[in-house]
Parts: C-alpha cells; sequence; structure tokens
C-alpha cells in the first residue's frame, strides 16, 4: 500500500511517501516560508523521484491539528484534494502524536507540546505499550502551570518534545524538578513518515466530514463570538 503524508501543521513542513513498512522517501523543511506556495511542489518533486504516479497512491495522511492555524488549513486543504480527486481514502493524525511518536525508546511518559501563547500549551500525554503509541491524556490546549500541576501527581519521568519546549524549559523544571525529561535537538522535529505509519493504523475518514482540530477558535472567530453576544 502507497501511503502519502502531509505535514503543515507547524514551521516543519514535512511529506513522506511509504510502501507497506518501506519509506520510499520523504522531504522535511524548517524554514520559516508560506506552506501554501511549497507543499504542492514538494509532494511532486517527492513523487517524481520516487517514480511513482498520484493515481499509484492508495491512501493520504495528514497531520490534523492542533498547530498553527494557517498551517494546518493548507496541509488538510491540500490532502482532501488529493483523496478526493484520486478517490482514495484519508486519514487524519494528531500533530501532537506524530511529535510524540519520537519518543519511543522512553520508558515512561511522553509529553509534547506546542506554545499556544499566553501562558498556555497545545499538548498531550502518550506511552508506549507493546511498542503502540497510546494516549493517555486527550489532547488540548491549557495553562501550562495547571498541565504541569497534573502531571506532577503522575509521580513518573516524562519526556518533554518539541521545538517549543526550549522556551518553557524553566517553568517545567521549577514544577517537575528531575521527573522532568528533555528529549535532544535531534528528535524536536515531527517526522512524516511516522506520520504515515501512525495513519495506517487509523480509521478512514469521510473527505467530505473530515476537518481540522484546532482545539480553539482562531482568534478573529472568538472576537467575532464574543461581539454577537453583545
Amino acid at each position: 500500500m502507497k501511503v502519502l503524508a502531509i505535514d503543515t501543521s507547524n514551521y516543519v513542513m514535512g511529506v513522506s511517501l511509504i510502501d507497506g513498512n518501506t519509506v520510499v522517501g520523504e522531504i522535511i523543511t524548517n524554514l520559516t516560508k508560506n506552506h501554501s506556495v511549497r507543499l504542492m511542489p514538494a509532494v511532486e518533486q517527492l513523487l517524481q523521484e520516487c517514480s511513482v504516479k498520484p493515481k499509484e497512491l492508495n491512501k493520504i495522511v495528514v497531520a490534523a491539528g492542533p498547530g498553527s492555524y494557517t498551517g494546518v488549513r493548507i496541509g488538510v486543504t491540500v490532502a482532501k484534494t488529493l483523496a478526493w480527486s484520486l478517490q482514495i481514502p484519508i486519514v487524519g493524525v494528531s500533530s501532537l502524536e506524530v511529535l510524540a511518536a519520537n519518543g519511543m525508546n522512553f520508558p515512561g511518559y511522553i509529553c509534547p507540546l506546542f506554545d499556544g501563547r499566553r501562558q498556555q500549551i497545545y499538548t498531550g500525554l502518550y506511552t508506549y505499550r507493546e511498542q503502540e503509541l497510546q494516549s493517555v491524556k486527550e489532547d488540548r490546549i491549557i495553562l501550562i502551570a495547571d498541565w504541569l500541576q497534573m502531571l506532577k501527581e503522575l509521580g513518573q519521568p516524562i519526556l518533554f518534545i518539541g521545538n517549543d519546549v526550549e522556551q518553557h524549559k524553566d517553568t517545567i523544571v521549577e514544577h517537575l524538578g528531575n521527573q522532568a525529561v528533555f528529549a535532544l535537538l535531534t528528535k524536536h522535529n515531527p517526522r512524516p513518515s511516522e506520520l504515515a505509519f501512525l495513519g495506517l493504523q487509523k480509521e478512514e475518514q469521510s473527505v467530505h466530514t473530515f476537518v481540522p482540530s484546532y482545539l480553539r477558535l482562531a482568534e478573529a472567530e472568538a472576537k467575532w463570538l464574543e461581539s454577537q453576544k453583545k
């Protein structure tokens, strides 16, 4: 089964092609440039270099959020368009889950996070059981102090992973001390190939009803709803 995976949910843009259990190829960039300009050329380049035609694809997997509102929309829109035009299934995977997959060999809990501004973070809690990544606490946006208090009560080592961990590191250490473990820099970026393999384990979704997972309203939407109440 040939699966194309797409992740534009944050600064890192990644596309990957797998065939069964084999990674055929992937392209990863970490540039502050518009994903809308670079995504389709990256997909075309990947397929050409792997000698695979679009009609040979069997499934599209996309990072469904949370993350950058614009980035998530771009990835999901392209994924839905490809799935619809090729008449193949689409599968959405949590962007946090993809990041957590980098902690495969950690013997404890895995906490991926993205900064959510105003002392909030997008996060969740995962662990590997019998080599399968499982969710312990569902994805959410939460004040970091509240989240760390919840984690402290677990009394277990926790691996923090993500490009935004560094800006919250002092707060994490203050609350958790030696309970907190920090991933190496090389493990901070989600891999689109991991996204593809995770997608193989997920239920296929209807291209017409599939929507991103933002976890909160965009600021403009929130302000509009507030104005309607007044």
